[in-house]
C-alpha cells in the first residue's frame, strides 16, 4: 500500500469518525431535549395537582365550618321560637315566632301586598276616611331599593284623636315601615293628614354547592 493510499485511508476513517461523532451528539442532543420537555410537563402537572388539592383543601374546610354552624344555628333558631316578643307580633296565632321577622321582612317586594295592608289593616279606623293611596313600584325596578308610599287621610274635628291612632297602628306594623313626613291640615270641618314612608324588605339569598374550573 503506497503512502496515498494510507493517506486516503485515514481521511475516510476520520470522516467516518466525524459522521459517528455527530450521530452521537445529534442523539445526546435529542435526548436532553426530550427530558427537559418531559421535566417541564412534570413540573407544570406537579403545580396544577397542587393548584387542585388547594382548591379541595378549601372546599372541604368550607364544608366543615358549615357543618359545625349547623347545631349552634339550629338552637339560636329555637330560643326564638319561643322568644315572647316575637309570639305577640305573629299574625295568627298558628304561625311560628320566626313568622313575625318573615312578615317584617319579606324576601320580595309584593307591593300589592303592602297596599292591601295599608288599606285593610292599618289605615282604617273610626272616622278615618282614606282619600288616597299611592305604592311605588321602585324597589321592584331597582331590585335593592325600599319601596316608598304615599297615603292621605281625613276625618272629623271631632275624631282628630283617630290620627293619633293611625300613627301608633303604623309604628306597630309587623312589617318594617320607616315614616318619613307626616302634615296635617285643618279646616274648619275636618283634619286631613298626609304620610309618606318606606317599607323594606330583604332578597332571598340562595345557597348551594357549585363547581369550580381550575386551569393549568
Amino acid at each position: 500500500m503506497d503512502k496515498a493510499d494510507k493517506t486516503l485511508r485515514k481521511r475516510q476513517q476520520i470522516s467516518k469518525a466525524n459522521r459517528m461523532m455527530f450521530l452521537w451528539v445529534a442523539a445526546g442532543s435529542g435526548v436532553v431535549g426530550v427530558a427537559l420537555v418531559l421535566t417541564v410537563f412534570l413540573v407544570q402537572q406537579l403545580v396544577f395537582n397542587e393548584k387542585i388539592l388547594a382548591k379541595k383543601n378549601d372546599t372541604s374546610s368550607s364544608l366543615e365550618k358549615s357543618k359545625k354552624a349547623v347545631q349552634p344555628l339550629r338552637e339560636k333558631i329555637a330560643v326564638l321560637n319561643t322568644n315572647d316578643a316575637l309570639l305577640k307580633s305573629r299574625a295568627k296565632e298558628s304561625d311560628q315566632a320566626l313568622q313575625a321577622i318573615i312578615d317584617a321582612l319579606p324576601d320580595s317586594p309584593n307591593t300589592a301586598a303592602l297596599g292591601a295592608s295599608l288599606q285593610n289593616v292599618l289605615i282604617p279606623g273610626q272616622g278615618i276616611e282614606l282619600e288616597t293611596l299611592k305604592v311605588d313600584p321602585i324597589g321592584e325596578e331597582g331590585g335593592d331599593g325600599p319601596l316608598t308610599f304615599t297615603f292621605s287621610v281625613s276625618t272629623s274635628r271631632g275624631s282628630i284623636a283617630e290620627l293619633r291612632n293611625l300613627q301608633q297602628r303604623l309604628e306597630r306594623s309587623i312589617r318594617a315601615i320607616n315614616v318619613n313626613s307626616v302634615l296635617i291640615e285643618m279646616s274648619s270641618s275636618k283634619a286631613t293628614m298626609t304620610v309618606n314612608g318606606e317599607a323594606y324588605y330583604e332578597p332571598a339569598r340562595k345557597v348551594e354547592l357549585g363547581t369550580e374550573t381550575v386551569k393549568p
